[in-house]
């Protein structure tokens, strides 16, 4: 990843993660507002729900008892929110053999809460942000959590890890940093075990093609705006990224469009952005973060149009 974008977006999540977790919480993604978008949500379930709905349309966990030491990766982690998330879940499934006597019966699996189960489930979350990552410790201590989870400082397209290190691995709206959608792909590919499952979440574009079209010069004036405001090197569609998928050594490979789902999470946020505690955050918290909070109105204009997408890809090595 280039010098200059690898600052830029540690600065954008420096800046911003704090207020971010004072206002919405951990968890730094879209919500889930159902498949037409017309559910009615307290703003943080939203967020849950999109996880949940995310493993559930991937299959993930599957019926199967999970393997002995099941082990995730959380790309682009933000201040930990689905990296305990997931631990918490995996390790407390009733399928999980390796759970402590009495515990099968419960479920967390809507909890935030993380509770000791015995289940060797560890989870690693690398982000280019100190900042996040350093929280996101914090939260894994206070989670008591420690043991099972860690997060690294560390860039996607060149990941610290073994090959074949992960059972799964996640994520959840970072694929639109990439400056090389090829190679980070390739390093998900990488560090994947065999028979182990991606799951990605990304802003792209809308289609493009002999239907659709190329992309107008307003388009691309308003793809330049986001781009430059959330320090994005640039986004693609859809179909391109399956397009890339399907060069790797991956099988059950499977899309699918949310947009409809998740756009109404930018006006929820411009409408918590309105309230005098995040006003004062904002004015405290830099121009990085007050110009991110400016441009909300972008995202949701650019759902509205059809020009933003939400994509999904899951695959299996």
């Amino acid at each position: 990843m280039t010098s200059t974008l690898y600052q830029q977006i540690q600065q954008l999540y420096d800046a911003s993660s704090g207020l971010w977790e004072q206002v919405w919480g951990e968890h730094m993604h879209h919500g889930y507002y159902g498949p037409d978008g017309n559910l009615k949500k307290e703003r943080r379930q939203a967020q849950i729900d999109l996880i949940e709905e995310l493993l559930a349309w991937a299959g993930v966990p599957s019926d199967k008892t999970l393997c002995e030491s099941y082990r995730i990766l959380d790309v682009g982690c933000g201040i930990g929110g689905s990296t305990l998330y997931l631990t918490e879940k995996f390790s407390s499934i009733p399928q999980n053999n390796l759970k402590l006597d009495g515990e099968a019966e419960q479920n967390y699996s809507r909890s935030p809460d993380l509770h000791k189960t015995g289940a060797s489930v560890t989870a690693t979350g690398i982000t280019l942000s100190p900042v996040q990552a350093n929280r996101a410790t914090e939260r894994a201590k206070i989670a008591d959590a420690q043991s099972n989870v860690n997060f690294l400082v560390a860039d996607a397209l060149n990941m610290p890890f073994p090959d074949e290190s992960f059972d799964l691995v996640w994520s959840l709206e970072s694929g639109e940093h990439m400056p090389d959608k090829i190679k980070f792909l390739q390093e998900c590919c990488r560090v994947l075990k065999p028979g182990g499952t991606l799951i990605l979440a990304t802003w792209c574009h809308r289609p493009l093609g002999e239907t659709a079209g190329e992309l107008t010069d307003e388009e691309r004036k308003e793809l330049a705006e986001i781009y430059r405001v959330y320090a994005l090197p640039y986004v693609i569609s859809l179909p391109e990224y399956e397009e890339i998928v399907r060069s790797l050594p991956l099988t059950s490979i499977r899309t699918a469009d949310w947009s409809k789902a998740v756009a109404p999470f930018w006006d929820v946020v411009i409408d918590s952005a309105l309230t005098p505690s995040a006003i004062w955050g904002l004015l405290t918290s830099g121009w990085t973060t007050i110009q991110a909070a400016l441009a909300l109105g972008l995202m949701s204009r650019g759902y509205q149009s059809g020009l933003i997408r939400f994509g999904l890809i899951c695959a299996v090595k």
